[in-house]
């Protein structure tokens, strides 16, 4: 702005002082012009009195000598005298070119071209000698003059007075150069003393201005600017002041409403963080930084990735927004620092400018662990509703039977016990105690269902080999049917986990008959165990494989990924257990098969090397 002032004023003042020194000069040189031509006209009509006087005598040797004699004088460049039909009978200097003083020449026609009216007798015109004031002074034919000249004419012969102008160009000149100089170290006085002002009275004053705002923007809205004065800076300061007052009372209130949206927000239990098209966070309340263990400094600008890889990892929600346009949900499953397992129901809702164009993605992380654990005793006490009206049949169906049956084999062991010796009473006896032993089995696996669909559970120290070998012998007959082959492998002996029997079974089956399921004919399903801490137990299929996207949803209630499935038997298992502290990992790749690996803690008294109870 200094700079800018600087060189419009001097531009200004240069422009005006120029213009000035033009117009001076001009008005000088046509001042002096005239001063010159009214001397010499009087010189001329001197000259013309003195000639005309000679004339009379008619001595031409003493008119050639006065000619000659004015042409002496200073500044004087030519005296000629010419007839009347304009050739030149007397000249002070040599006549090079008689076309010269002919009235077509552009000398003479300086004169001649105008109307008589308007004819002046002295001009500035441009010889070949240089600028010269032409004087024209006529020699009219008076009546002492007619003894020699026709009455008839008026004018005789004119005199021809030029005088070097090039003198007066040249004073001009000097006079413009003097001029110019004054003028130009007046503008610069000028220019120097108006600097002052405005550096002084208005500059410093603006740069208040400038501090001022700058401060304001920082964050120090105390800031304000004198405005002592009644001019127009003055009046112009108050304005800013009144504006500055205007401007941090809105500010103070969108700082209030924000630290109150931010106490709103911040209260909420839920987990709310909004992203940018680039998956950074721009903010996020309390209790998502809670849920992802960061703090806010350490979140905002980072990526989603990097804060919440479990779920940016599988299906994320904010990518398929960003991509779709439209609100996503998705289910997650989070690992607390105490090592428990939270799911979060994942709300990404997109968040849209004034034209439509999506700008953000607002993500509501809402904790649904207790509503999935609800959704499972719902689902359990349905199966066991479910099983206790079939089992209460089942029992009522099979128990008469079986007692029947029981009561013919006790007979027959009886009659068997009481005959003589004999190989072939001992063959029935021995037949007779085999039939019995399973007959009772049979009463005791219909009691023990019947337990089950009451819901009588109870955790206890369980033979994890005895249970795999069980539940391969019940789902054998099922994998015979698909033509799946069912292999139990080596089993560590001495496998005791803390569990309930029966739970642990449903989780087994479950998880074999979804194997199972999962082969074509021809398949093979194997079952492995292997002495860890925790111990792993692993369900293995060549069947079709889960892809990536559907891993963590298979256990979410009511998913299934088999046409006719309801999507609880996963889900129920995992419940089972992590009730008893442990979980199951999936390992699969899509055309190849799947490996479901259970880790359970072993009971702590096999741990420890006592007996189990």
């Amino acid at each position: 702005m200094t700079v800018g002032l600087a060189a419009g004023i001097t531009a200004a003042v240069g422009l005006s002082c120029a213009l000035g020194a033009y117009f001076y000069s001009v008005h000088n040189f046509r001042t002096r012009i005239e001063s010159e031509k009214t001397t010499a006209l009087a010189q001329g009509e001197i000259m013309r009195a003195a000639l005309e006087h000679q004339m009379m005598e008619n001595d031409r040797s003493l008119i050639a000598q006065m000619v000659q004699s004015f042409a002496k004088e200073s500044r004087v460049a030519r005296v000629v005298l010419l007839d009347r039909q304009g050739a030149a009978r007397f000249s002070s200097t040599p006549v090079r070119d008689p076309r010269e003083l002919d009235l077509r020449s552009a000398t003479c026609q300086a004169c001649h071209r105008l109307p008589p009216e308007r004819r002046d007798s002295s001009q500035v015109i441009e010889t070949s000698d240089g600028t010269v004031l032409r004087t024209v002074i006529p020699f009219r034919n008076r009546q002492a003059c007619h003894r020699c000249h026709d009455p008839g004419h008026r004018i005789n012969g004119v005199m021809i007075f030029d005088l070097d102008a090039g003198g007066i160009r040249a004073a001009v000149n000097r006079d413009l150069r003097w001029l110019v100089t004054g003028t130009g170290a007046f503008a610069l006085l000028l220019i120097l003393l108006i600097a002052i002002v405005v550096r002084v009275f208005v500059l410093r004053r603006l740069q208040r201005f400038e501090t001022t705002a700058r401060l304001i923007a920082g964050g120090d809205l105390a800031q304000r600017i004198p405005a002592e004065g009644s001019d127009t800076v003055s009046w112009l300061a108050r304005e800013f002041n009144t504006m500055a007052d205007s401007v941090t009372g809105l500010v103070g209130e969108v700082r209030s409403e924000r630290e109150r949206l931010e106490t709103v927000i911040n209260s909420i239990d839920d987990g709310i963080v909004v992203l940018d098209p680039q998956r950074r966070i721009v903010a996020a309340n309390d209790a998502f930084l809670q849920r992802t263990g960061t703090v806010r400094e350490q979140a905002l600008g980072c990526s989603c990735r990097d804060v919440t890889p479990a779920v940016c990892a599988g299906d994320c929600p904010t990518l398929a927004c960003l991509g779709s346009g439209l609100r996503q949900v998705r289910l997650s499953e989070r690992r607390k620092p105490d090592g428990s397992v939270a799911w979060e129901e994942v709300h990404a809702s997109p968040i849209r400018g004034p034209q439509g164009e999506l700008l953000q993605v607002v993500e509501v992380w809402r904790d649904i662990t207790e509503r999935r654990a609800a959704e499972a005793r719902l689902a359990e006490a349905h199966r066991l509703a479910s099983l206790g009206q079939l089992a209460s049949g089942f029992s009522h169906e099979m128990n008469t039977p079986l007692g029947t049956v029981l009561a013919c084999v006790e007979g027959m062991l009886r009659e068997a016990r009481a005959q003589p010796a004999s190989p072939e009473w001992s063959g029935i006896g021995e037949s007779a105690t085999v039939a019995r032993e399973q007959i009772l089995r049979c009463r005791a696996i219909t009691q023990h269902f019947l337990r089950m669909s009451r819901g009588q559970t109870s955790a206890d120290i369980v033979d994890l080999g005895e249970t795999v070998r069980a539940v391969a012998r019940l789902v054998e007959p099922m994998g015979r049917e698909h033509g799946v082959r069912i292999d139990v492998g080596p089993l560590p002996p001495g496998l005791h986990v803390r569990a309930d029997e029966s739970e642990l079974q449903h989780a087994l089956i479950n998880l074999v008959l979804n194997a199972v399921q999962a082969c074509r004919p021809g398949g093979h399903v194997a079952l492995t165990a292997e002495r860890d801490h925790p111990i792993r137990l692993r369900i293995t299929d060549d069947g079709c494989g889960i892809p990536p996207e559907q891993r963590t949803r298979i256990f979410e209630p009511f998913v299934s990924l088999r046409k006719g499935g309801i999507g609880l038997g996963l889900f129920l298992s995992l419940n089972f257990i992590r009730r008893w502290g442990g979980d199951i990992v999936i390992e699969s790749e899509p055309g190849s098969g799947s490996t479901f690996e259970l880790r359970l803690p072993a009971a702590a008294s096999v741990l420890e090397g006592g007996p189990p109870s």
